[in-house]
């Protein structure tokens, strides 16, 4: 076996697109989804999808045979620690850490992740990103937006899952607590009355506690609240369904009482206005439809 990476697939010639499935030139991946407006082009995750022959990555000085069907996640383009055969393909991926959820930094403080395609979640991603390379590959019509984000959607949970395993925490009752909490607060994220002051209450706890746990976990109960409503908005603007719902009226379903508010913090957490977002995300299915 050879170190430093498997042989890309054969590339077919295509001119990537903003915002579709695409090829792109100068890394061999397949761009799930395009970077949105304001995110920074270097902050992705990349998959790569073993395909058939011999390969094995390399990781704590032990080496780990793969099957077709794995998955190795990483940040980098090829997966460090690689060993594969000159026959070995790959299927290579990346995907914008916006859509994940996930840090950057989190997986590269892992060393990469390893997740077998024959079971679970891995199983679930591998069979999807099987079929979007073949899709590329086919010259067919790109599937659009909706099996793109599909993917993300599923490389999210997978990715989450796998860090959880690589950094397994012991339950204590303050983490059970806060867990508690967190979901309070996605079950009443509508209310625009949800407050420091009643989420303490539900949990009959105080307020003094409840910024506690939140500051032991490295932010505020404001800003974890008005991180989730954001995500929730983000994902209504960019739904098909709802691009003739006003933006004041998706940020008033969520919670915020303030449209001024909601443009700014929505602007200050992805780099774009609400409706330059709605805007971007109706091209993105458009040219989906059109190729």
């Amino acid at each position: 076996m050879t170190q430093s990476g498997a042989t890309p697939m054969p590339q077919p010639e295509h001119h990537p697109q903003p915002g579709g499935t695409a090829h792109d030139g100068g890394t061999g991946c397949i761009d799930v989804l395009a970077p949105p407006p304001g995110a920074d082009p270097e902050d992705c995750l990349y998959v790569a999808l073993h395909l058939h022959g011999a390969a094995a990555v390399r990781r704590d000085g032990a080496s780990t045979a793969l099957e077709p069907g794995d998955l190795l996640i990483g940040t980098t383009p090829h997966p460090a620690g690689l060993l594969s055969e000159p026959a070995c393909r790959m299927a290579y991926f990346r995907v914008p850490c916006f859509y994940l959820g996930v840090r950057h930094r989190d997986v590269r403080r892992a060393g990469g992740l390893l997740a077998r395609g024959s079971e679970g979640i891995g199983s679930l991603a591998s069979q999807f990103l099987r079929t979007l390379a073949g899709r590329t590959r086919a010259h067919r019509a790109r599937p659009g937006n909706h099996l793109a984000r599909g993917v993300s959607d599923i490389v999210s949970i997978l990715v989450t899952e796998l860090l959880d395993r690589e950094h397994p925490e012991q339950p204590t009752a303050a983490a059970e607590l806060l867990t508690r909490i967190r979901d309070h607060i996605e079950e009443n994220l509508a209310d625009p009355d949800l407050s420091p002051e009643s989420i303490a209450r539900s949990q009959h706890i105080s307020v003094r506690y409840l910024h506690k746990l939140f500051q032991q976990d490295g932010t505020t109960v404001g800003q974890w609240v008005r991180q989730r409503r954001l995500d929730a908005c983000r994902r209504e603007l960019e739904r098909p369904s709802r691009r003739q719902v006003g933006v004041a009226a998706v940020a008033h379903r969520w919670g915020f009482v303030s449209h001024s508010h909601f443009s700014r913090a929505f602007r200050d957490a992805y780099g774009v206005s609400p409706r330059e977002w709605q805007a971007y995300a109706a091209q993105s299915d458009a040219r989906g439809r059109l190729s």
